[in-house]
């Protein structure tokens, strides 16, 4: 019914089914995992009325218990989501959704889970997931643009000659490669600034 993604990574569809409603993902390796990408197969809807909350649960070294915390929803009408698990702190979330059958105190240390819990959709909407498993828009505009960016600057200094090297030709403009980089330099750190300047 649900699938995990990682960059770099097979996809996961062999989620544990710990009860009749509640799926449970193992995500090893978890510190080398920025955002994870949980979605519906296509094979079996949610039931009408009905959605999944997801939750990410570190492992817990201390053996104090399994702590989870919201991520986000998926549905019918979204059946997919990207979270951003970097940014989530260990320790901190609310009581194990999934019950005693998510067993992650036995789980390696560098084992995280990832769970799908089916709820009603007004319950879904009363839940209020962390803010930092959001995947900002502005740190993708951000991101796209620095990689943008330095593939133009590679592809462009591919083609740099030296002064010695070039040879007159009236049909081509020459801009120093400097002039490329110290731009480049400048947007950057005014990006670093101020992520939204390029929208005033």
């Amino acid at each position: 019914m649900f699938g995990c993604l990682v960059a770099g990574r097979l996809v996961q569809t062999d989620a544990v089914q710990v009860a009749s409603d509640k799926f449970v993902f193992n995500l090893p390796d978890y510190e080398k995992v920025n955002h994870v990408v949980v979605f519906m197969l296509g094979t079996i809807p949610f039931p009408a009325g009905t959605g999944g909350a997801v939750h990410f649960s570190f492992p817990d070294p201390s053996g104090g218990g399994a702590v989870w915390q919201l991520l986000g929803f998926i549905t019918n009408e979204k059946p997919s989501a990207i979270f951003k698990i970097s940014g989530l702190k260990a320790g901190k979330g609310g009581e194990n959704p999934f019950g005693i059958m998510a067993p992650s105190s036995r789980l390696s240390s560098s084992v995280a889970q990832v769970g799908v819990s089916v709820e009603a959709l007004d319950q879904l909407g009363q839940q209020i997931p962390v803010s930092s498993a959001a995947v900002s828009t502005a740190d993708s505009f951000l991101h796209f643009t620095q990689k943008m960016l330095d593939s133009l600057y590679n592809f462009a200094s591919s083609f740099a000659v030296t002064q010695a090297q070039m040879t007159p030709n009236p049909s081509e403009t020459f801009i120093p490669s400097s002039c490329v980089l110290k731009w480049y330099e400048n947007f950057q750190r005014r990006m670093s600034q101020n992520p939204n300047f390029w929208k005033t």
